[in-house]
């Protein structure tokens, strides 16, 4: 079982690799918690893996409300890994990852991570790869994964195959603390209805279904609690029209494309 959440499709692409290596079943867990489904039977031999971006040198918030409300039925000790695709180093993310997982008496046995292209344009932040670099990183981390891969096909334990950070505490409890309470929201999102052509792309990739544009009328956040800011939105925006706290109007887009 592969336990993933993926915004602007970084993940996702580790995510299909993962199932594709271990055949395991993959499963949302944007739909899963949009869904209210926390419960799911585990058969005596089946990994656990659990795969989602780095959102502030941190697991993102809704990957750890779903652990903690997560229900295995059948859990033995199975197995349990986890994979972060990071901007560029992964803090004290698997330190948190331990102590949610612990607490609903689950064992992290590996963890992994790589680097995928910057999705992010925050104050001090403003690092989106131009196609090039991002092609670069992409290749690099495909190159990477099928030397991982093996390990998690053979349940290796006690692998830390990991970007480590110089300042670990200040990246995620600091820095990751104040991203948390002050970036991870929809209220900061406008739309410039003057180039909104109305094509309801940013409503179909939202992976938590906060976006409306029903009756093909500019995009409405429904502030529904979800939003992670992973930016799939703005990311997808064909023409440009979605803005972040006035920060990423006519800035770089990126999104994972196979």
């Amino acid at each position: 079982m592969i336990l993933y959440f993926s915004g602007t499709g970084n993940t996702g692409f580790v995510a299909s690799q993962l199932a594709q290596a271990t055949d395991d079943r993959l499963i949302s867990i944007a739909d899963a918690v949009v869904k209210g489904n926390y419960d799911y039977q585990l058969t005596a031999d089946e990994r656990i893996g659990f795969c989602f971006p780095i959102h502030g040198w941190r697991p993102p918030f809704i990957v750890r409300d779903f652990i903690k409300r997560l229900r295995l039925t059948g859990y033995q000790g199975q197995y349990c890994y986890a994979f972060a695709t990071c901007g560029d180093d992964v803090g004290l993310t698997f330190d948190y990852l331990t102590e949610d997982l612990q607490s609903i008496g689950v064992s992290l046995d590996s963890v992994f991570s790589v680097i995928m292209p910057e999705t992010y344009n925050f104050p001090l932040i403003d690092q989106i790869d131009t196609p090039e670099s991002a092609a670069r990183k992409v290749a690099a981390a495909r190159e990477e994964l099928s030397a991982i891969l093996p390990q998690i096909v053979n349940r290796n334990k006690g692998v830390r195959h990991i970007n480590k950070s110089r300042w670990p505490r200040t990246n995620s409890r600091l820095l990751g603390g104040f991203f948390l309470k002050h970036w991870v929201t929809d209220t900061k999102f406008t739309v410039d209805t003057s180039t909104c052509i109305r094509c309801g792309k940013c409503q179909q990739v939202c992976p938590v279904g906060n976006i409306d544009c029903a009756n093909g009328n500019p995009p409405e956040w429904q502030h529904n609690g979800l939003c992670t800011t992973c930016f799939s939105c703005y990311h997808h925006c064909p023409t440009h029209a979605i803005d972040f706290a006035g920060r990423t109007r006519g800035k770089r887009q990126y999104y994972f494309n196979k």
